[in-house]
């Protein structure tokens, strides 16, 4: 019974511009140490090949150096690794594949499928039909060839191809490469191993996408994990399990904050979150300058303790109560400006309101202390 690592959209050289930059590379090394981790898998689940199912790469121009890494990465598990281009690294005619192979930094278990055509593997029982890209977007089915092409009696005959399965998949995917939903069962596949949808998806009993093996989006749809595939011999349906790869889980949370006890909420919730994970998190309400401190110091240490804290107060009103403003000693002009940025901030999404206030606060805040002291 052959046994497969199914993989896709690792995306090695992607870039995090939203992120701070120290977050942003941690983010995209973690897309190599991932790739390490996918080889330990492999070897330890003593699968005969793993199937990368496209966008190996983010880029074609990502830089020699990261091609060399992502190579090296594969060091750990000895056996075939069967990969094809997608539409971020498609097989042009010069291309991120062409570099890597003048390079040498190909190792000579890592098979470049970087034409559409049948690959036996007589000696592991089976034969994998290629439906790479060779252009970044294609208007036909690649794989449509796969319905019309015979392989060698007893090996079984497995798909790879990177695009999008038509009429399953939402309308905001990275490539339009359509795919027929029925291809395996119309090229009497035993598995038909896909990439480009960044979560893992069970199109039918003998088609899935593995999603992407480091999560890469604020989705919740299986990602960052890869699928160990065992396909038996008599033709039945085969066995596929997800084995968690990835390092960094991303999560979004909305929190509304209307009374001082929901900080004490916010604070729990943030301290039960798993360390090094990637959040982001919108905060909608209402506070007074007291619980804004407050909550900026709450949002410090979750920015320590997480890979990378993405917050969004754009929904948060600020209501200075009568003892904030007496403890700021705003009188004449500047209280009437301060009672004028409260008003406009708290009747409108005016946001500039709100961080002129949030700054005069903090202003007249250091003077009230400097006087204290």
């Amino acid at each position: 019974m052959p046994r497969f690592l199914h993989t896709a959209d690792w995306q090695i050289g992607r870039q995090y511009p939203r992120f701070e930059a120290e977050d942003a590379a941690a983010l995209a090394e973690a897309r190599i140490t991932t790739v390490e981790t996918i080889a330990a898998i492999a070897r330890e689940e003593r699968v005969d090949a793993v199937l990368v199912a496209g966008d190996v790469f983010d880029a074609q121009t990502v830089s020699d150096r990261t091609i060399r890494r992502l190579f090296n990465a594969l060091a750990a598990y000895p056996g075939p690794w069967l990969m094809i281009p997608g539409n971020h690294d498609a097989a042009l005619a010069e291309s991120v594949w062409t570099r890597a192979q003048r390079l040498g930094a190909v190792p000579a278990n890592a098979q470049l499928l970087l034409k559409p055509g049948v690959y036996a593997f007589e000696a592991l029982g089976f034969a994998v039909l290629a439906a790479p890209l060779t252009q970044r977007h294609t208007y036909g089915d690649l794989s449509d060839w796969f319905d019309r092409t015979g392989t060698a009696p007893g090996l079984l005959r497995i798909g790879l191809a990177h695009g999008s399965v038509q009429g399953v998949l939402a309308e905001d995917i990275d490539s339009p490469n359509p795919i027929a939903a029925d291809r395996a069962a119309r090229a009497r596949l035993a598995y038909l191993a896909l990439g480009d949808w960044h979560g893992a998806k069970r199109i039918d009993e003998r088609c899935w996408y593995s999603g992407t093996p480091e999560q890469d989006r604020f989705k919740d749809n299986g990602a960052g994990q890869v699928l160990l595939v065992d396909v038996p011999v008599d033709g039945s349906a085969p066995r596929v399990e997800p084995r968690r790869s990835g390092q960094y889980a991303w999560q979004a949370w909305q929190f509304r904050l209307d009374v001082d006890t929901d900080l004490d909420r916010l604070a729990q919730e943030l301290e039960r979150l798993a360390p090094q994970s990637v959040l982001q998190l919108a905060i909608e309400g209402r506070l007074d300058l007291a619980g804004r401190q407050r909550l900026q110091e709450i949002l410090a240490v979750a920015e320590a303790r997480q890979r990378a804290l993405l917050t969004d107060l754009s929904g948060l009103r600020l209501q200075p109560s009568e003892s904030d403003i007496a403890a700021l000693q705003a009188d004449g002009y500047v209280g009437d400006v301060l009672a004028e940025l409260r008003d406009r901030q708290a009747d409108a999404a005016d946001a500039l309101a709100r961080e002129a206030l949030v700054i005069l606060a903090g202003l007249l805040g250091e003077r009230a202390a400097g006087e204290v002291r």
